[in-house]
């Protein structure tokens, strides 16, 4: 597994190409960010060759798949998207579903799933994936319709594409629902993507309930072999929270 550095979380003050140039100078190789449109992305691609890191994820332009009358302008940000990340050497693509609608969870959940199979051959052209992505309605989201780790990856298996898959945020199912190393390593097959933060407070991992050393050391024994990015927000000073989560992967 490599560890990501989701640029907003740590240097968020920063231009991107300094950010870069900081991640690459603490040995870091892995980033994300989420909102692409902020950058000169000629200039973003040759910051990104100079500091040898590799822009792994960023997220789509509009978040609404629940809602069918909405599926258009989501396929033209998704499509955006792609060509976007295209010029930045990114494979992934982060994409909220969008909040629940009030309509029957059944009608939902069909939106969701019909609005991915839209985009499958938008996805396939740019060899892009799109990740759908559980959150927690507890703390951080209220009103969102995607809580359950399950139901997304119904909605992956039910989608039917290679393009389509989760971003497993370990923060937002410790949670919505606990049961981690279970839900992450039975359904390798459904996830592209980790994120990860303590709990409580969002903070680094080893000031949260969970042991990410064992949750790590299962995730790599499972076979997983993508990243995991850290977003939390840091207490230490960045520099200190980074070399420390390097040392807790280790």
């Amino acid at each position: 597994m490599k560890l990501c550095v989701p640029i907003p979380c740590f240097f968020g003050d920063l231009p991107f190409e300094a950010a870069v140039k900081k991640i690459g100078a603490l040995g870091y190789r892995y980033a994300e960010i989420y909102d692409w449109k902020q950058l000169d992305l000629p200039k973003a691609a040759a910051a990104l060759a100079d500091a040898d890191v590799t822009l792994l994820s960023m997220c789509t332009t509009d978040f609404r798949l629940t809602d069918p009358d909405c599926r258009g302008a989501w396929l033209d940000g998704l499509k955006e998207s792609c060509e976007a990340a295209v010029k930045l050497g990114v494979r992934k693509l982060i994409t909220q579903v969008g909040p629940d609608t009030g309509a029957p969870r059944a009608l939902q959940h069909r939106s969701v799933v019909d609005g991915l199979r839209a985009g499958a051959q938008i996805l396939a052209d740019a060899g892009v994936t799109v990740m759908i992505e559980p959150l927690n309605t507890k703390v951080d989201h209220p009103g969102y319709y995607l809580t359950a780790s399950d139901e997304a990856f119904d909605i992956v298996r039910e989608a039917d594409s290679p393009h389509v898959k989760v971003v497993f945020d370990i923060y937002h199912q410790q949670i919505s629902e606990g049961n981690i190393i279970p839900n992450i390593t039975r359904n390798l097959d459904c996830i592209a993507h980790l994120h990860a933060a303590g709990h409580p407070g969002r903070n680094e991992l080893q000031f949260g309930e969970n042991d990410y050393r064992n949750i790590f050391a299962a995730v790599d024994r499972a076979g997983y072999t993508g990243a995991c990015g850290l977003e939390y927000r840091p207490i230490l000073p960045p520099e200190e929270s980074l070399a420390a989560a390097r040392a807790l992967f280790a």
